[in-house]
């Protein structure tokens, strides 16, 4: 999953601006991001990249690039 695949589906799901989403980009504070739209997010991301997100993981996941880490290092 690119970087700009991320950011659309961050911005359809957060209704977030997309210059808004960096990697530094905090998903609570700088996104809105509250913890349904968090568990809303992670869905998706499932859906577009194949990684399963763990439910026990996702709060330990702060940032864009957090998420881009984990989806990267959780490919088969």
């Amino acid at each position: 999953m690119t970087f700009e695949e991320m950011r659309d589906i961050i911005v359809e799901t957060l209704s977030c601006d997309a210059e808004d989403v960096t990697m530094e980009a905090k998903l609570s504070e700088d996104l809105g991001a509250d913890s349904l739209a968090a568990v809303e997010l992670s869905m998706a991301l499932e859906e577009a990249s194949g990684v399963t997100i763990e439910d026990d993981d996702l709060p330990n996941m702060k940032t864009v690039g957090d998420l881009m880490a984990y989806i990267e290092s959780h490919k088969a």
